[in-house]
């Protein structure tokens, strides 16, 4: 048994090499890679996704596992989480071909290069037979893995195991109508912000410099560590020693950057808060995309948009972007940073709309897996469905269904786990609350020791040894649910609009 489990973590490490090299690949694809370099790196890619998908699912892995699942009951606790989810993995892996592994990584290459063309060019027809053939691979895709009810659950299970469309319906229906309503109401209020103070050009080597001394402060080591620009930010890691955080800048807009690298902060802490004896093994990976990207939302919403963050890092920020301190206030800050109002990107959203964005691309999304829309009608379904649910208009391709990376690389399923982060988010933290009494204070001071510190022992350090409902239990005493974030935007939008 001690040598099945040897020879099992030696050939787990290979393939976590295997895929970290892909994860390399990637990063540099989307940060420096010239733009001649992407058909040698769809190869590339492709080379390294079907050796690791043959190491994965080879006869002597697949009964190697068979074993150590039938005497999971004589392991210790960290072998049977490590054969558990090995398992697992092997089973939802061996159903996709080979061959389908390589025709969808060289469709996901080259989609990527087409998408970043025509959005550069605001060209949908000329993404879209690319992004044809990634519908087609994810619909073959569903099939492979089976399913029940919707294909759309065959997708949706590989980044919120056991989540279903049925369920999103449910909780999407309620985060709908309840925050349209609030969203109305702050609209109507006559106690808007000012943001006319906001109406200028911005330093943008100041934003990255301020970013660095913030990311230090929240606890992301930078020497397992860096962060750069990217057309659309994102968190990559190659090991738990190794976390690349990615963000943007932009002149006109002075909380982008920020909040960014807050964001991709907080997915950064959780790739590097992993137990180190779970390197190179599948349990060194989030629960789910739900619970990674809820890292994300707590830093970048409840602590980054919160007034005490403000009260110590407004002086700091405003010196960084030579402006004088004493002119602005961290009042000021904190209301224009949480100005409610519908706007085209999702991911400049604010927080009573965010989720909005989210229904909107589930709804287009799950159509196009059922059959029930064409690809070639997404542009005019997207602007349609953005005047219902935000009453905007959209002006071109670029700023409205060619915004999102996801569907260029293949990543259908996916966007559900924004909203059900928020949800996640705001559950936890009513028990952080609890939990740290002097929490608001410590953020004050910039002081995040006793957060990330909670964090790690309720979320990070588990890995995938628990499912995201698990995490959710353990660490509040309450299943999921979207009622903490319900009375979370409601109490913080309510008092800051006078409703």
């Amino acid at each position: 048994m001690e040598n099945e489990l040897l020879e099992l973590r030696e050939k787990l490490g290979e393939i976590s090499d295997l895929e970290s090299s892909l994860a390399l690949l990637s990063w540099d694809q989307q940060t420096y890679m010239p733009p001649k370099g992407a058909a040698a790196r769809g190869r590339q890619q492709a080379t390294i996704s079907a050796l690791a998908h043959q190491m994965l699912t080879s006869p002597e892995m697949g009964e190697r596992l068979q074993r150590l699942h039938e005497s999971r009951d004589e392991l210790s606790d960290d072998d049977r989480a490590l054969v558990d989810v090995a398992f697992y993995d092997y089973k939802r892996t061996a159903c996709l071909p080979g061959d389908f592994i390589v025709e969808l990584t060289l469709a996901q290459s080259s989609g990527y290069e087409a998408w970043v063309a025509a959005r550069k060019n605001i060209d949908f027809p000329s993404f879209l037979p690319c992004l044809e053939k990634l519908i087609d691979l994810a619909k073959r895709k569903a099939e492979y893995h089976g399913y029940e009810g919707s294909p759309y659950n065959a997708l949706l299970e590989d980044f919120e195991r056991g989540m279903t469309a049925e369920q999103l319906d449910s909780i999407f229906g309620e985060l709908s109508l309840r925050q349209s309503n609030l969203v109305g109401k702050i609209t109507a209020s006559s106690n808007q912000p000012d943001t006319t103070w906001l109406d200028r050009n911005w330093p943008e080597q100041s934003q990255l410099d301020f970013t660095l001394l913030l990311l230090r402060d929240m606890g992301f080591d930078f020497d397992a560590g860096r962060q750069d620009l990217a057309q659309h930010p994102f968190t990559t890691s190659f090991s738990l020693h190794d976390v690349r955080l990615t963000t943007r800048t932009s002149r006109n807009d002075l909380f982008s950057c920020l909040t960014g690298s807050i964001h991709e902060g907080g997915h950064g802490l959780y790739e590097q808060g992993f137990h180190e004896s779970d390197a190179r093994t599948p349990l060194a990976k989030c629960a789910s995309l739900g619970i990674h990207e809820s890292q994300a939302r707590a830093w970048e919403n409840i602590i980054g948009r919160s007034l005490p963050f403000w009260r110590h890092y407004a002086p700091l920020f405003l010196k960084h972007l030579d402006s004088d301190p004493a002119k602005i206030s961290a009042d000021q800050i904190f209301r224009a940073i949480n100005h409610v109002r519908p706007s085209l990107v999702r991911v400049e959203a604010d927080e009573c709309t965010y989720n909005l964005h989210i229904i909107l691309r589930y709804e287009i999304e799950r159509a196009l897996l059922e059959g029930k829309m064409a690809a070639g009608e997404i542009p005019e379904a997207w602007n349609a469905r953005m005047k219902e649910l935000l009453d905007i208009e959209v002006p071109d391709d670029a700023s409205g269904c060619l915004q999102d990376i996801h569907w260029s690389v293949g990543l259908f399923g996916y966007f559900p786990t924004y909203a059900l982060g928020n949800l996640y988010a705001a559950q936890m933290f009513e028990q952080i609350e609890k939990d740290l009494p002097n929490l608001w204070t410590e953020v004050e001071a910039g002081q995040f020791d006793g957060l990330l510190g909670w964090l790690r022992r309720n979320v990070h350090l588990h890995g995938r040894r628990k499912l995201a409902p698990r995490i959710i239990y353990d660490s509040t005493g309450s299943e999921p649910s979207s009622k903490a974030y319900l009375r979370y935007i409601e109490a913080k939008y309510g008092k800051l609009y006078n409703l």
